[in-house]
């Protein structure tokens, strides 16, 4: 059986990178080989740990186009490399960066980015006894910072203040990643005795434990929808594999699929508002995205995206920093070995240029819901939400204010009009007409030779009465069908009846047959002979008795009958001049043809 097509808004997601004159160039990228991205970006800024003297790193304006250059300002960090920089949730001013110094410190940016180089930080937290490996920002309590030290130790951090609000101990070994679920509740760690384990953010219990990857190189761990954890790690070949697996169940995945051999350790990004997970290797060419959701098998396959040049540092955008007016879902700057940063943007194809309301559910507030000393209270609560383009999510109507002339009309007068019901008013066939009754006229005769309808009048020796007798029509009985009667009634005649000339009883074939007869009978009459081409006959001159001369014409008929007779003898005669100019006119015509051709 056919494999029907998943249907998801998500499906067609592709990728669309910025033209590289529009980006920035010339960074010069740290070069420690430490497993972190060394980026992170926000809505406004931009920050890379770049090459130099101690833990530099450097906040560019996320909109700066061109070349870097070799003195711009940054920010001097550390005594040691620094390892990982990551931006507030709810600041975008406020940066924390973590070092092989032990220290862990905090960095206010100004608004228009920096003019000189920054050395003092806000906050520095001392806690640890080696490197700080990992910082994570609690995504609901504002100012709360968990951070992962080289003894295998974490600290909860009150950054307004300074303190540390919890230290949390218990793992064997080097701790690689950690990650908040969705309201902070918990958080996932991934070690290097190959365990993944779930913790609570207040006490620091663990909650689950199981067994990862089998591979020795680092594996990363985050929270999906529903709580799930995803997974991404190698096995005993030295294949990276990504994984989904239950909280209650962590040593046994849901799915685990196998992506390729290579050594470059890959990094989820996750997207809570579509459910899109990239998977992005440091070294790697390319970066695969799928769609993690409730339907079998749970983790679908989407795209891969492929460039030449590899990826050095990797910054996932927020949904903050998107362009809702093109339909960006997401955005990723990558910047390669050569020091070009590659913005490559996420788009889900679709033809309306309004906004799409269905790929844009309101994303995480830059409002905290909880406070640090709420959060060590022992509170839970979902973070505050924001539309992602507030103006467009609620359009305003605008109304065109015009005057009414609706409300200057009089209203209509009213009129009694008597009313009848339907069952008083008389049937069709029973109305009255409403024009005036009237003796029918009489059809005229049209003559089909001449065209001639003459007028003929009732003879004056005919009564007025049968005159009156012969136009009006008597109205007919409405009488009910009579049920013995059929519909149609056949009268049988005799042969005789049928023959005589007023019998009116030829059937069809009849009629055409006299009708063709007649039609032969006026071809032969409209031949020429020698009576028609004759001119016609000169009318005898009388003598009257005055003693003058008077033409035939002058005979003025008095009755009926003598005005047919003179009327056939005229028609007689303007018949012959009708064939007499016919054939004059088709002897011209053969004459003209003969001399234009020379017959």
């Amino acid at each position: 059986m056919a494999q029907i097509v998943r249907q998801s808004k998500f499906r067609h997601v592709f990728c669309k990178p910025v033209k590289h004159e529009s980006c920035m160039s010339d960074i010069r990228v740290t070069e420690i080989t430490w497993d972190s991205l060394f980026c992170d970006v926000n809505p406004k800024f931009i920050a890379f740990i770049n090459r130099g003297a101690g833990g530099p790193f450097m906040v560019i304006p996320v909109n700066k186009i061109g070349r870097i250059d070799k003195d711009y300002p940054f920010v001097d960090a550390h005594k040691a490399p620094c390892l990982e920089v990551a931006w507030s949730p709810f600041n975008d001013n406020v940066i924390a960066s973590c070092s092989e110094d032990t220290t862990c410190k905090v960095w206010v940016i100004p608004d228009r980015g920096l003019s000189r180089n920054l050395s003092e930080p806000a906050v520095e937290l001392t806690g640890h006894q080696k490197r700080v490996n990992t910082i994570a920002w609690h995504p609901v309590a504002n100012n709360v910072l968990l951070t992962a030290g080289g003894e295998n130790v974490m600290f909860m951090w009150n950054v307004g203040t300074g303190e540390a609000l919890l230290e949390i101990s218990g793992h064997p070994d080097q701790i690689w990643s950690i990650n908040f679920n969705y309201d902070g509740s918990q958080f996932v760690t991934t070690c290097k005795d190959k365990k993944i384990r779930i913790l609570d953010s207040h006490t620091g219990e663990v909650l689950h434990e199981g067994t990862g990857h089998e591979g020795v190189k680092p594996q990363r761990a985050i929270f999906v929808k529903d709580g799930l954890v995803l997974t991404t790690g190698f096995t005993k070949r030295s294949e990276r594999l990504y994984a989904l697996r239950a909280p209650e169940d962590l040593s046994t995945p849901i799915v685990e699929e196998e992506l390729d051999t290579s050594n470059g350790v890959l990094f989820p990004f996750y997207d809570e508002d579509s459910g899109l997970v990239y998977l992005v290797g440091k070294g790697d060419c390319a970066i695969r995205y799928y769609e993690v959701n409730n339907e079998a098998p749970f983790v679908h396959y989407i795209n891969t995206y492929t460039t030449n040049e590899p990826q050095r540092a990797i910054g996932f955008q927020s949904k903050r920093g998107m362009s809702s007016e093109e339909n960006e879902i997401n955005r990723i700057y990558k910047l390669t070995t050569k020091g070009v940063v590659d913005i490559l943007q996420f788009f889900v194809p679709r033809k309306s240029d309004l906004f799409q309301h269905d790929l844009y559910p309101d994303t995480r507030s830059t409002i905290p819901a909880l406070t640090a000393e709420e959060f060590m209270e022992g509170k839970n609560t979902a973070p505050n939400r924001q539309p992602v383009n507030a103006a467009a999510a609620k359009p305003k109507v605008q109304v065109a204010k015009k005057a009414n002339i609706l409300s200057t009309l009089a209203p209509t007068a009213a009129e009694t009009v008597p009313t009848q019901s339907y069952a008083e008013r008389p049937p069709s066939s029973q109305q009255p007409s409403p024009r005036p009754s009237a003796s029918p006229r009489p059809r005229p005769v049209v003559d089909e030779d001449m065209g001639i309808v003459p007028m003929r009048e009732a003879p004056p020796s005919r009564p007025a009465s049968s005159r009156a007798s012969r136009t009006e029509i008597p109205p007919k009985e409405e009488k009910g069908p009579d049920p013995m009667k059929p519909k149609q009634a056949v009268t049988l005649k005799s042969r005789a009846a049928r023959d005589e000339p007023g019998g009116g009883g030829q059937t069809a074939g009849q009629r055409r047959a006299a009708a063709e007869l007649e039609r032969i009978k006026r071809d032969q009459s409209r031949t020429a002979d020698e009576e028609s081409l004759a001119p016609p006959p000169q009318p005898r001159a009388s003598a009257s008795p005055r003693g003058s001369v008077s033409a035939s014409s002058d005979h003025v008929p008095q009755n009926m009958d003598e005005l047919l007779d003179d009327l056939m003898k005229m028609k007689a005669v303007l018949r012959q001049h009708e064939r007499r100019i016919r054939m004059l006119e088709e002897e011209i015509a053969d004459r003209n043809m003969s001399n234009a051709y020379s017959f």
